[in-house]
């Protein structure tokens, strides 16, 4: 378990360093850290980034110590070059840190680490194309974040993925021509959306949809000599929508 873990609240500040010992006493003439706000050696990720982001220069310095927000925050605003032949920190926040900054032919090796938002960081940043690496990864946030990512072309592979939030999320990305894939599908609100954005035809297979919402979402999409039959569904809702469409109809509001 990372230290950070201890379950001691991040909230508590600790007491003051003792600036007779240290190294950067001398900054203390011009401002440059202030005991209390504005402090590397303090045990505050507040003031150790106050620090380091007004004396970026010392943070490679911090990249192997032992404490690991002033690794991490560290990471943050040292240069980048050092920063990418850093061997992989025990410490998931670091990790996050590097992953967010490393060019991203360098991800490789972080799209497969045991924290999940390393991997989707690494997800937010790899060339779409390259995505399919994490197409089945273990987390399902993780795989959200591909499904936002991933080309058309490739979206369908999630179309069955066991989450219904990605599937979701395929449901209003893929082009409306491929939705016809996901009329079965087994979550009511991923056939909703599907209803929402589908071809007519595919929309008039959505019209004896077990759920409401479902068949009130269809009758918007599907053909008008179609819908027609439903003017005596079950929910009130459905009935007044096909109704309203027809008389659009009937008054040539709608072609």
């Amino acid at each position: 378990m990372s230290e950070h873990h201890s379950g001691v609240s991040p909230l508590v500040e600790v007491a003051l360093a003792d600036c007779s010992v240290c190294p950067h006493r001398a900054l203390l003439a011009e401002a440059r850290c202030v005991p209390g706000d504005i402090c590397v050696t303090a045990q505050s990720g507040r003031q150790i980034d106050r620090f380091l982001r007004r004396n970026p220069q010392f943070a490679e310095g911090y990249l192997h110590d032992h404490f690991w927000e002033r690794r991490a925050i560290a990471a943050r605003y040292a240069p980048l070059e050092v920063v990418r032949q850093l061997p992989r920190d025990a410490d998931e926040v670091v990790r996050r840190v590097v992953v967010s900054r490393v060019p991203v032919d360098e991800l490789d090796a972080y799209l497969h680490d045991s924290d999940r938002e390393v991997r989707m960081t690494a997800a937010n940043r790899l060339a779409p194309e390259r995505l399919n690496a994490l197409l089945a990864d273990v987390d399902y946030l993780v795989r959200l974040q591909v499904a936002k990512r991933l080309p058309h072309g490739q979206l369908r592979n999630m179309a069955g993925d066991e989450d219904r939030e990605v599937r979701k999320e395929v449901a209003r990305r893929l082009p409306s021509f491929a939705l016809g894939m996901m009329l079965k599908d087994s979550d009511a609100e991923v056939r909703r959306i599907v209803a929402q954005r589908c071809l007519p035809d595919d929309a008039a297979k959505l019209l004896a949809d077990d759920d409401w919402l479902v068949r009130l979402e269809a009758v918007q999409r599907a053909p008008l000599e179609v819908i027609a039959e439903m003017v005596d569904d079950a929910e009130p809702d459905v009935r007044a929508a096909v109704r309203e469409r027809l008389n659009d109809f009937l008054l040539g509001d709608e072609q």
